[in-house]
């Protein structure tokens, strides 16, 4: 989990216009792969997918392709109606608006909820821990 001296960099920041809105708005992008905490977020994701895939990956839907999955199969299954609405929103700004501390809360309830007191012999506080890191050392250029 130690970042290597030789290469990491700080995060950076650009963006990418989106030419289907009115006005073309940009969307935030940002690049993370050698910033200094990438190893504990590796490492995080390793340890938790497998229990968030457990128990949440049934009512989560990952990406577009996921969504065109879960609609195939909910038209498969016959719950698809011709009085099925269906909704999309745009998220302008997910990055800044996860409120920090309550995110770190909802991680721990979660492995609470569902009998965690360790995850692989890692105690949940330090796993707290690990995740303050994570989210609140993230800074980019």
């Amino acid at each position: 989990m130690m970042p290597k001296r030789d290469t990491v960099q700080l995060a950076y920041l650009y963006f990418i216009p989106k030419p289907h809105k009115v006005g073309t708005p940009l969307r935030p992008i940002v690049s993370s792969m050698n910033m200094p905490t990438t190893g504990i977020s590796k490492f995080l994701d390793k340890i938790i997918r497998p229990i968030f895939d457990k128990h949440a990956r049934s009512t989560t839907i990952i990406d577009g392709v996921d969504l065109i999955h879960r609609l195939e199969a909910y038209t498969t299954n016959g719950y698809l109606k011709p009085k099925t609405y269906l909704c999309t929103f745009d998220i302008t700004d997910l990055y800044t608006m996860l409120p920090q501390e309550q995110s770190l809360d909802i991680l721990i309830e979660f492995l609470a909820q569902h009998g965690y007191q360790k995850v692989q012999n890692i105690p949940i506080d330090i796993i707290r821990k690990l995740a303050i890191i994570v989210i609140k050392e993230n800074v980019f250029v």
